[in-house]
């Protein structure tokens, strides 16, 4: 796809969402290259009262008045064609762009973009990046899909020639980006609704890499990521994995409660201790991923390990929402089997007396495909709690229901609301348990609501 440039003489732009997670970082950059930005958000949020701050006029109702004088429209897949703006900007004429086309272009204007890629990962990885990159006094521009607690935002605008960006493959919108260096994680089966085979995915994935001008960071365990750059010449490839085949590895790796400790060897040499500030199994192989990005862009070995051991993690990514009478809540994202699995592996070792998953479906195509997959790995759980399936942009044309989810459970059942779900756990929550809300919508408000109500008890 190629890049669609600004139309000469276009000086304000107007977002529609402006408070997502994926629009809020783009509006701040914009507005820091000068260019004049208005919004709209039907709902408050962090991200709207930082933009607010900074002079920003966000609408809290959608109408066509808040386009006056507007030169460009962007929006997210997640807006309707209905929606009140978008059909004003159309009507009037006015250049409208998908969110992915704005991203593009920015990442044009910078020599040395970091495209983080993958079906699991990108958010956790894309993080610890930045914050290598920030302390060592890089001054990246920053485009991440979730909140980075050093900047207490989702993005930033920084004055050198470097980026970090996330890039989703969701229908292929990461190939509007122009990386340098392209950082692949991992390739599941994931977004098969738009791919329809892994084989088509894998594709994709292949296309995405082929653009990187300079180096391609790899998963070398992960086999379909290999088959995806099996036909990218060697010079332009550096792995990672724990393996002892790939470039950076990692040696002597061990769990203390839950965090990985390990001696990081490029090119089997030792190089430093890493002391990783987030839990998982997982998050060690991100971390190698973010050492080899960062190494590949200019950050010393120690720079790269006084990262990673201050990085403690990105918003939704394992976020402890509150501790109280003894209960802890923990918040994740993770909305596919294999994010669950690890998310729940990584809670079990951290010696809680129960780990209750509480998760909320996110896209009927999603879960009708991966029904078998979702009970297995929810399985692992001492419960689960499964709410009502979020249906984000889709009609739930195969009839797929959660119940569907745990009738296939031993320890699953479901509770369609989350205030059902709050009054179901708080009789029965006991000191030493994990409360594990997690998924790809709003389940983050029945772990906020289930600390309050646990607050007033």
């Amino acid at each position: 796809m190629a890049v669609t440039n600004i139309p000469a003489g276009v000086r304000h732009i107007h977002f529609i969402g402006i408070g997502g997670s994926g629009m809020s970082p783009l509006a701040e950059i914009m507005l820091e290259k000068g260019f004049k930005v208005t919004g709209s958000d039907i709902s408050e949020s962090d991200n709207v009262v930082r933009l607010r701050s900074k002079g920003v006029c966000v609408y809290s109702r959608q109408t066509a008045e808040n386009l006056q004088g507007a030169q460009l429209v962007v929006y997210t897949a997640a807006v309707r064609a209905d929606n009140p703006e978008l059909a004003a900007a159309r009507a009037q004429g006015l250049p409208v762009w998908e969110r992915a086309a704005l991203l593009g272009w920015i990442t044009q204007q910078f020599p040395h973009t970091i495209a983080v890629c993958g079906t699991h990962g990108k958010t956790s990885t894309t993080s610890m990046i930045s914050q290598i990159l920030l302390q060592a006094g890089k001054d990246p521009t920053i485009f991440i899909g979730g909140r980075l607690p050093l900047i207490n935002a989702n993005g930033r605008a920084g004055k050198s020639d470097l980026m970090v960006c996330e890039a989703c493959e969701f229908q292929d919108h990461y190939q509007q980006l122009s990386p340098d260096t392209v950082v692949l994680l991992n390739i599941d089966d994931d977004h098969l609704d738009y791919f329809k085979t892994v084989e088509r995915l894998i594709q994709s994935f292949a296309r995405f890499a082929g653009k990187a001008t300079g180096k391609v960071v790899f998963n070398a365990d992960d086999a379909n990521t290999c088959a995806a750059l099996a036909d990218l010449p060697g010079e332009k490839k550096i792995s990672y994995g724990l393996t002892g085949t790939a470039d950076f590895t990692a040696a002597d790796l061990r769990m203390e409660h839950g965090y990985g400790v390990y001696t990081l060897l490029y090119k089997k040499t030792p190089q430093a201790e890493i002391r990783l500030g987030i839990p998982g199994r997982h998050n060690v192989c991100n971390s190698l991923a973010a050492a080899t990005a960062t190494f590949q862009n200019g950050a010393s070995f120690g720079q790269i390990a006084e990262g990673i051991a201050s990085f403690h993690g990105a918003g939704r990514r394992f976020e402890k929402v509150d501790e109280c009478r003894g209960i802890t809540i923990i918040d994740d994202y993770a909305h596919h089997p294999t994010e669950i699995k690890a998310t729940i592996q990584t809670a079990k070792e951290m010696n809680f007396r129960r780990v209750i998953a509480v998760f909320q479906p996110f896209t009927y195509s999603r879960t009708v495909l991966l029904l078998d997959d979702f009970a297995e790995a929810l399985s692992l759980a001492d419960e689960a709690l499964v709410s009502d399936i979020m249906a984000s942009r889709e009609t739930n044309e195969w009839g797929v229901t959660s119940e569907q989810i745990t009738q296939r459970m031993k320890n699953g059942r479901t509770v369609p609301t989350f205030e059902q779900i709050c009054d179901d756990l708080l009789p029965r929550l006991r000191p030493g348990d994990l409360v594990l809300t997690m998924g790809g919508g709003n389940v983050y408000l029945c772990a906020r609501m289930l600390a309050k109500r646990l607050r007033e008890a």
